[in-house]
């Protein structure tokens, strides 16, 4: 099993061009890729205000509040409630989305994938679970919350660390809850 770890103290934190926030990037696919040129992104950003979504063309969004009161997003002139921490979103991020705080700051995860040359799937898990890597995929466990370890590979994971595995199949334990994403290019 090939593993990179991924910690969160290491991300340095990107000021959003509207001031509402910053990100910090997990992983991205290729490595170094540019807002234009990545394949997949992974991210978690700390929301302070409410305002409007950047727009990317061709790309699909996965958001997932980890942190706060939630945000009420609306997505094409459709509101969907953001309220309930872990409970994954997906919506088309090439449209015209606005986002508006609950009750204060958030933090939120959030899963990029380029239209027709990546897809992703965002399961979230609060207990023990196999992890395994499908063929011609990756696979980005984040810790959301407390703690969570991957068995073979003996490694402790803290709030906001990450592991990208390449290959195999691993045991997780989580003591608080992780973000397991499964990523893979298309076409």
């Amino acid at each position: 099993m090939t593993v990179q770890v991924l910690r969160a103290e290491e991300r340095p934190a990107t000021p959003w061009l509207n001031g509402g926030g910053v990100t910090r990037e997990v992983a991205g696919a290729p490595a170094g890729a540019g807002l234009g040129e990545f394949e997949w992104r992974v991210s978690l950003a700390d929301v302070g205000e409410g305002g409007p979504f950047s727009r990317f063309e061709g790309v699909d969004r996965v958001i997932t509040v980890v942190r706060g009161a939630g945000m009420a997003l609306t997505v094409a002139g459709e509101e969907h409630r953001l309220a309930q921490p872990y409970r994954p979103f997906a919506f088309p991020g090439d449209v015209e989305t606005d986002c508006r705080l609950l009750g204060g700051p958030v933090v939120d995860f959030n899963v990029m994938t380029r239209r027709g040359r990546a897809e992703a799937v965002v399961e979230i898990a609060d207990f023990q679970r196999s992890v395994e890597v499908p063929e011609g995929a990756v696979v980005l466990v984040v810790c959301l919350s407390g703690t969570a370890e991957l068995g073979a590979a003996d490694l402790r994971l803290g709030e906001f660390d990450a592991v990208l595995l390449n290959s195999g199949e691993d045991l997780l334990r989580v003591d608080g809850v992780a973000a397991v994403v499964t990523l893979r290019r298309v076409g």
